[in-house]
């Protein structure tokens, strides 16, 4: 459904009704379908780490690490009956100004927009405190990031730990990096933002996935990513691309 894609649950089975019956001959109504798709976070993950290893043809000398928010209900709404209550938390993404309820999604991923590594965390979590979560899975990579993973001693001890290396950009009253490593961490940069605005814009928004409990949002979440995960497998095994639903010919 996030491979195709389609925003929404119902118009998905519809889909699948209308043009693949014969495939699909027993397809359960939207609610069991629901139910079901909320259970397969145990099995999405470990197939996005296999296919990520077997197939996606990854190599990890260098990644970009940023951090995107996933609000979960209203700010003002009362949390207390909610299922996301004692995990979520209040948060402020600086860069969009945003006030919200809900999680801090952190991502390594490739240059290329492959996700490596991600995870979930309190919306109020520092943002190295959530890169911690993510950087022992590589090791001896160069880690592109922003401001909000600035911190001599926090970037020494993740060198010294994992042998990952964090760059950054410099803030105003810090001595300034050299203008054209500024410009090539910019470009580089530019490339995260691409990967988050698929999860966001591509089929069911990141950022509304409408879910009303832990093990739903994680499952969703989890779903958008492993289906970045297929997009490369498909093109680098099979030669599908598909955003244009062509066969590459490299010849």
């Amino acid at each position: 459904m996030d491979l195709v894609p389609f925003p929404s649950e119902r118009g998905f089975l519809g889909f699948l009704r209308a043009t693949h019956g014969d495939l699909f001959p027993t397809l359960p109504h939207q609610s069991q379908f629901n139910r079901h798709a909320r259970r397969l976070c145990g099995l999405l993950e470990p197939l996005r780490r296999s296919w990520l290893t077997s197939w996606a043809m990854v190599d990890c000398p260098q990644v970009i690490l940023d951090t995107k928010p996933i609000p979960v209900m209203g700010y003002t709404r009362p949390k207390t009956r909610s299922d996301f209550a004692g995990s979520a938390s209040y948060g402020y993404c600086v860069s969009r100004k945003l006030h919200y309820f809900g999680y801090k999604l952190v991502m390594l991923t490739t240059l290329d927009g492959i996700p490596v590594a991600y995870d979930l965390v309190p919306a109020h979590t520092d943002e190295r405190a959530a890169a911690d979560e993510i950087l022992d899975q590589i090791s001896n990579a160069d880690v592109w990031a922003d401001k909000g993973f600035l911190g001599e001693r926090w970037q020494h001890d993740v060198r010294a730990t994992t042998k990952n290396r964090i760059w950054t950009a410099k803030r105003q009253n810090q001595r300034r990096n050299p203008a054209p490593f500024d410009a090539l961490l910019g470009s580089i940069r530019e490339r995260i933002e691409g990967t988050f605005h698929e999860l966001q814009n591509t089929g069911r928004n990141s950022e509304r996935l409408l879910a009303k409990t832990v093990e739903g949002l994680v499952t969703r979440i989890a779903s958008k990513v492993t289906h970045l995960v297929v997009k490369a497998v498909l093109r680098a095994r099979f030669g599908i691309d598909v955003l244009t639903f062509t066969v590459i010919n490299d010849a």
